[in-house]
């Protein structure tokens, strides 16, 4: 990472100027500033002091012979320095004189201008001309083309200026203490930015006894890693690219993860204890389990390909509908009104945040699909709930199909979790865990944030306290919705109270061998469905080892939305047990024979820590709630996939932590860092 190369300029003043006020022989102050300053721009201007100056601080632009305040073209803002009362704001600065401050250079700049330094009318410094640029449109993107106006989270410019100028003008020092809440991979993730700023006076409290959050690989048997006998509890794979009409598709979301195991790997020294690498994922097989009801002569269920082979193995599902003619002709008109073509699956793969922003002029993120089917196209309520139940209330922004139609997709060799992990030698001297945060409350007069928890007796009234110059909350509001807040704006305070969450159960089953890969159709990695059993799902099967010898784990049962709730409601013995005889059913009596008795279940909304697998906010709610997260209330930023354009993804909550920090930064007027973090992390989408 690198910030642009500073210019330095100072012409000494030797001259009387307005009001017979004598100069000083040299100049009390110097400019330091980019070489070249962007027209509707936004800057960080350094400044040297050669000399003490108590009392007001002023800086403005405009032609390089002024003599006035009231000559210039523009004021970049005033303040108070050094010995004086008003300068006590300043404290954290040496001697009260800041040396960096914010420009907001307005668009109708010209160059060949000076900055100036003015106390009332006495002319402490002037810079050298500046030289000013104007951005090339056909070069580069601006972030209202690629973003949503309600959330262009890194145009810098329209966030800083919608704040008070006296909050802006002046810059923070990085001796600010920020309180990370949540140690989940939006809560690293940040961290790891301001580390990389110089940003070093944070501190993780994490809730649990483990980083990671929902990134969770359960390593059954007491093994370890490098014994693959694993799966994943929690995300699985990254999807890479997509094949359509002979043309192949990379998608870029999901590129931030690679980057980010390469930036992680080159810190921790590629220490094999700590290094993240990435392997091919099968996402489906020819003889993975499938979804028909129908059985084989040994009662086994179908592969895939026998279906396909034999179609009396197939159940046609139109024959359980009143008027299969009405669902054909309801389901074409929904499909016509997403018009997902060649070019819109492309931009959805390439920019996802402009796909974002043309689903919500479509009014994709207003109906769900029963939603539309119903109240845009009038379709009968039985008909509709036919194809989609009417009890749906997701948008239909289809991100996730075209993340679906993947077909290059990779995983993490020996488990998801290694990639939080190689966070460790940066983050756990700096976090507290077991410590679950329970109320903040904030200090008007110091400004500062109290976060409050309870170490002991939960029954304790008293609480022990951490105070935080910011706080950055990466906890789920699921969990958040419980804790004593301040009173942050409705908006923000419903988001948090009313964000809706899926839950999603999963249940891993170890065995003596990998036996699916030696039946007569064996199975090679994929996820298949589990025969039209209720309560199974997705049934997938281990990418990594192929054809090894030795115990194996199968993530026997993976399903998300309703049903995880029935049987999140079941004891685990209840539940595995369950899942089990299903394993039974669609592999045959081996099932019974290879299982260890070793198994990891766990239903994600009845977790202490997340009360909920991912955030899933319904139609409207997204588009209502989304402005909330980009505005900084009381010295807090909410961060966490439920903050981002798209949910349940690693890379939902790396981009979160981008944009949070971000807004941190520029809260504290940090802008030459807020441009660093910006166009390393997001330099796909945009070039700022």
């Amino acid at each position: 990472m690198s910030i642009r190369k500073l210019s330095t300029g100072v012409f000494a003043l030797s001259t009387l100027i307005q009001h017979v006020v004598a100069a000083p022989q040299g100049p009390v102050v110097s400019f330091k500033f980019p070489e070249v300053v962007e027209a509707g721009g936004m800057h960080n201007i350094h400044v040297d002091y050669h000399s003490s100056h108590d009392g007001e601080f002023s800086i403005v632009y405009g032609d390089c012979g002024i003599k006035s305040t009231e000559d210039a073209h523009h004021v970049l803002g005033s303040t108070h320095v050094g010995n004086h009362d008003l300068a006590k704001r300043h404290l954290n600065w040496h001697e009260q004189r800041p040396t960096r401050f914010v420009w907001l250079a307005p668009e109708d700049i010209s160059s060949d201008g000076c900055l100036h330094a003015f106390s009332g009318d006495v002319l402490l410094g002037r810079s050298t001309p500046v030289s000013v640029g104007r951005r090339n449109n056909k070069r580069h993107l601006a972030a209202a083309d690629v973003m949503d106006a309600m959330g262009p989270w890194f145009d810098g410019v329209t966030y800083l200026k919608e704040k008070e100028p006296e909050s802006v003008f002046v810059a923070q020092t990085k001796s600010k203490s920020v309180g990370i809440l949540g140690g989940g991979m939006s809560g690293l993730m940040t961290a790891h930015i301001l580390d990389s700023v110089g940003f070093h006076d944070w501190q993780i409290i994490e809730a649990s006894s483990r980083i990671g959050g929902r990134v969770h690989t359960s390593y059954l048997n007491a093994t370890k890693p490098d014994q693959y006998q694993y799966q994943e509890m929690g995300p699985m794979r990254f999807p890479v690219s997509l094949s359509m009409d002979n043309e192949t598709i990379e998608i870029n979301d999901h590129k931030m993860v690679f980057q980010l195991a390469d930036e992680l790997n080159k810190q921790n020294k590629h220490d094999p204890s700590y290094e993240v690498k990435f392997i091919p994922w099968i996402q489906s097989a020819r003889n993975d389990p499938s979804s028909t009801t129908k059985r084989k002569p040994d009662g086994t269920v179908p592969g895939v390909a026998e279906v396909s082979e034999n179609p009396s193995l197939a159940v046609n599902a139109t024959l359980s509908y009143s008027n299969a003619t009405a669902v054909a002709e309801a389901t074409e008109e929904f499909e016509d009104w997403l018009g997902m073509t060649t070019e819109k699956t492309r931009l959805y793969a390439t920019n996802v945040f402009q796909a974002h922003k043309q689903a919500v002029a479509e009014g994709f993120l207003d109906f769900s699909e029963s939603g539309y089917l119903r109240y845009k196209m009038g379709i009968d309520n039985n008909i509709t709930d036919q194809i989609d139940s009417v009890a749906d209330n997701l948008p239909s922004w289809p991100y996730e199909d075209v993340y679906f139609e993947a077909t290059e997709w990779r995983t993490i060799d020996q488990g998801l979790s290694r990639l939080p992990a190689a966070f460790g030698p940066q983050v756990l001297n700096r976090t507290r865990f077991q410590t679950a945060v329970q109320a903040m409350s904030w200090n008007e007069t110091s400004e500062k944030m109290s976060v409050h928890f309870r170490p002991g007796n939960p029954f304790d009234m008293e609480t022990e306290i951490i105070d935080f110059d910011y706080t950055i909350v990466a906890v789920p509001f699921s969990k958040v919705r419980l804790w004593r807040l301040p009173d942050y704006s409705s908006l923000l305070s419903r988001a948090i109270s009313r964000l809706n969450y899926s839950p999603a159960c999963k249940v891993a089953l170890h065995y003596k061998t990998r036996f699916w890969e030696h039946l007569d159709r064996p199975i090679i990695g994929g996820c298949g469905s589990g025969g039209g059993i209720a309560g199974i799902g997705s049934v997938c099967y281990p990418s990594y080892q192929i054809n090894s010898t030795g115990p194996g784990v199968i993530l026997a049962s993976y399903l998300s939305g309703d049903m995880a709730k029935s049987l999140g409601a079941m004891t685990e013995q209840e539940h595995v047990a369950y899942v089990q005889r299903a394993m039974i059913e669609i592999h045959g009596p081996i099932a019974a024979e290879q299982f260890t008795g070793a198994y990891d279940r766990k239903c994600w909304l009845n977790d202490e820590y997340q009360a909920g697998a991912w955030a899933s906010p319904t139609a409207l709610q997204q588009d209502l709630y989304l402005p909330a997260y980009f505005q900084t209330e009381k010295h807090t930023v909410f961060v966490g996939e439920h903050t981002s354009y798209t949910h349940a993804w690693i890379f939902s909550a790396l981009e979160s932590a981008v944009r949070g920090t971000t807004q941190l930064l520029l809260d504290m007027g940090l802008v030459d860092e807020a441009k660093q973090v910006t166009e390393f992390w997001m330099a796909r989408w945009i070039s700022m």
